[in-house]
């Protein structure tokens, strides 16, 4: 099977527990629409899990993309003063809850922060999934300047973290085409504010929240089927 996760953001005691409720094996796909890092108890952890499987295609989220930013602008150690007329600012990133992150990548060994970066710095900015007859799309945050003929490889990395999904707007105008998409928690979206995956206008938005007390989700792509564990 294949299966869909975002937004995991540290909460590693809840992403193991949904790997062991879809039953996670090794003859299964994992595809994950980004912001591991940040906000969470864990992220670094998470991480390092998903490095050790060969079974995970792993795509940009923004939270991602900045570790990856600030590790190649300022080095491993982290330490070096950030310029001025930088496109970001550390102390914001900070802020939006990189501490635990930064934290846990600076407790490991050389080697081992390496090897995170050079994973992070190998992530898709999209993908896209043939099945059963119909094309899934998954990205992070959105689409930024979409046109439905235009091909997705045209666009630049940040096109896909820049500007939220339009959940009102269909993106194709095949029915059988669907964006799958996380960043903005679903009770942000959802007019019940349920913490549970959006599917409308061939939207299937995934981030039920879960770093901000709501849900942890897996959506399967053969089955159209969702699974959730509460936040701990």
């Amino acid at each position: 099977m294949k299966y869909v996760i975002s937004d995991i953001h540290g909460c590693k005691k809840e992403y193991f527990k949904l790997l062991e409720k879809i039953q996670f094996s090794d003859a299964d796909h994992l595809y994950i629409l980004g912001d591991v890092l940040d906000r969470g108890f864990d992220p670094i952890g998470v991480m390092q899990d998903l490095m050790k499987r060969k079974n995970v295609t792993f795509i940009w989220g923004n939270h991602d993309y900045l570790f990856y930013y600030f590790v190649k602008t300022l080095g491993m150690e982290l330490t070096e003063f950030h310029n001025e007329g930088e496109k970001w600012d550390f102390r914001s990133w900070i802020k939006d809850g990189a501490l635990p992150t930064v934290d846990g990548f600076l407790e490991l060994a050389e080697e081992e922060r390496t090897a995170i970066f050079n994973y992070i710095s190998k992530a898709k900015s999209y993908v896209t999934i043939n099945c059963n007859e119909k094309e899934y799309v998954l990205v992070h945050t959105g689409i930024a300047g979409f046109e439905e003929d235009k091909p997705l490889d045209t666009y630049d990395v940040l096109d896909f973290l820049s500007e939220r999904i339009d959940y009102s707007r269909r993106y194709y105008k095949d029915e059988n085409a669907f964006v799958i998409s996380g960043h903005t928690p679903t009770p942000f979206i959802r007019a019940d504010r349920k913490p549970e995956i959006l599917l409308e206008n061939g939207h299937i938005a995934i981030d039920c929240g879960c770093v901000y007390g709501g849900r942890l989700a897996a959506y399967c792509i053969e089955t159209g089927s969702a699974t959730y564990v509460n936040r701990c």
